[in-house]
């Protein structure tokens, strides 16, 4: 049986199986032919050595005066031959050659022992790779057959389905493949992992190995949506002000984002920045375009309305409506682009004032008086980064503002465009009600309504009460004399 150990230590340490999980083939193995040669299993002993050099295979007899099961009972007289010791009663086992077992049985056993390792080895497989769901791994190509792509692992096989693949790669015998691990499947000899390319979270697994300010949290992915081959959108925000998150993704002179770029073999990639604002977002979502201006056309619905130039109407689109769908699907929104002259055809302005007396209905009391809506950044519907730009240039104040807009005094402003500054107008004319201080009208009423009080008001005696005019100087009723003096300035 030195041959059996010679095995045993082929398997644990050149397949890497665990000792006991093949000690507990083999000895399944053995049992199983056992059962094939002598009927059953039941009294069948096996045992290794404590250094694993050697493994036996006993039947269990119970010693009994006259046989009448001779695989389980031995006589007395010849259970003294091997144990001088033994008694009626007693249990005694003997060695058994494997060798000595049906051609059947063995064949039996080494059926059992191909599934018990085969078995054992999908287990091992199965635990160091079920938790690698979700992560990169790198093979290279083995074959492809009915339009999926066979993938050389290692240890395991991985499939690429066509579904999972990229349309604008193309691969030869033995080149690299990097892919991410969406599943893991059983087959017949042993595990096999199913890889994906046009996964988003390929994309943002792979721009995590690019970016340390990903990996250290100081730059989070908000939302990645892919159109494969094509084109991506990456939305990042940071909880630190002084950290770019866009500038981090890019990295020095495009350097980190390139390198993603040449591992999806050029697609394209648009990296924004992500914003709780969903007029910001919607802008940001829809580049490399240039928006003038978002309208909110319903909150409920999520349906929202970009505003741009003719010339960046079809950069807006995208080829076949791609980059307006990406931004859908990043923002979650509904949006629907525009022109300045199609914006020009609709009534906005309804639109504007709708949405400015939800936001004032819906708002708490303390912020539904006009007094404290002041600034052009609380305007409902403005454009923060235009009002950011009024506040640099000094024309913060609502007021402010107005005038200098009517006076013409922001024409030329730098950084804000004529459309921008007529759509901040709007706003400010259809939601804000500029209310005239009336302090002066009512101090010059007020001297011309004490003299015509004073004229109606009456007089009376101090003595007897009789009613009486400034010009007497004598009571009528009493006779008591009197005399006025005039109030001194």
């Amino acid at each position: 049986m030195s041959e059996m150990a010679d095995a045993i230590r082929e398997l644990t340490q050149e397949k890497g199986f665990s000792l006991d999980s093949v000690k507990q083939t083999i000895e399944n193995t053995l049992r199983a032919a056992y059962k094939r040669t002598f009927g059953t299993a039941d009294n069948c002993i096996v045992t290794f050595a404590d250094d694993m050099s050697d493994v036996t295979v006993a039947s269990r007899k119970t010693i009994v005066d006259g046989v009448y099961d001779p695989v389980t009972e031995i006589e007395l007289e010849d259970a003294l031959k091997l144990s001088p010791e033994c008694e009626l009663g007693d249990e005694i086992d003997i060695v058994v050659d494997p060798k000595t077992f049906d051609r059947s049985a063995v064949s039996v056993g080494k059926q059992e022992t191909h599934k018990g390792l085969n078995e054992s080895f999908k287990d091992k497989l199965y635990n160091e790779y079920k938790d690698k769901v979700g992560e990169i791994i790198i093979g290279y190509f083995q074959r492809e057959y009915n339009g999926n792509i066979y993938v050389d692992l290692g240890k395991v096989e991985g499939v690429l389905p066509k579904k999972y693949q990229s349309p604008r790669e193309v691969y030869n015998k033995n080149d690299r493949i990097k892919a991410f691990i969406v599943d893991l499947k059983r087959i017949s000899s042993g595990l096999q992992l199913v890889l994906s390319r046009s996964d988003p979270k390929f994309v943002q697994s792979i721009l995590e190995l690019e970016v340390p300010e990903i990996q250290d949290k100081t730059v989070e992915i908000k939302k990645i949506v892919r159109d494969a081959g094509y084109r991506t959108k990456i939305a990042v925000s940071t909880t630190k002000e002084d950290v770019d998150p866009v500038g981090s993704c890019v990295g020095p002179k495009g350097m980190r984002i390139q390198n993603v770029i040449r591992e999806l073999e050029g697609e394209k990639i648009d990296v924004l920045r992500y914003s709780d604002d969903p007029v910001v977002f919607i802008k940001n979502a829809l580049s490399p375009a240039e928006v003038n201006r978002v309208v909110i056309l319903d909150d409920e619905k999520k349906t929202a309305l970009a505003i741009v130039n003719d010339e960046q109407f079809s950069v807006a689109i995208g080829k076949n409506g791609q980059n307006v769908r990406l931004a859908n699907r990043l923002c979650d929104w509904s949006i629907d682009v525009k022109t300045e002259e199609q914006a020009a055809e609709m009534d906005l302005t309804e639109i504007t004032t709708r949405r400015a007396q939800e936001l004032f209905n819906n708002a708490p009391a303390a912020q539904v008086e006009p007094e404290e809506i002041s600034v052009i950044a609380d305007l409902p519907g403005v454009n923060q980064e235009v009002a950011a730009k009024l506040k640099e240039a000094g024309y913060e104040d609502i007021e402010k503002f107005a005038v200098a807009y009517e006076n013409g005094e922001l024409n030329g402003l730098e950084g804000v465009s004529a459309e921008e500054l007529e759509e901040v107008s709007k706003i400010v004319h259809n939601t804000v009600e500029f209310v005239e201080e009336e302090e002066e009208e009512n101090s010059e009423a007020a001297p011309s309504e004490e003299n015509t009080a004073e004229e109606e008001e009456e007089y009376f005696c101090p003595e007897c009460g009789a009613k009486i005019t400034l010009d007497m100087t004598r009571c009528p009723s009493c006779g008591v004399e009197f005399e006025f003096e005039e109030d001194e300035e």
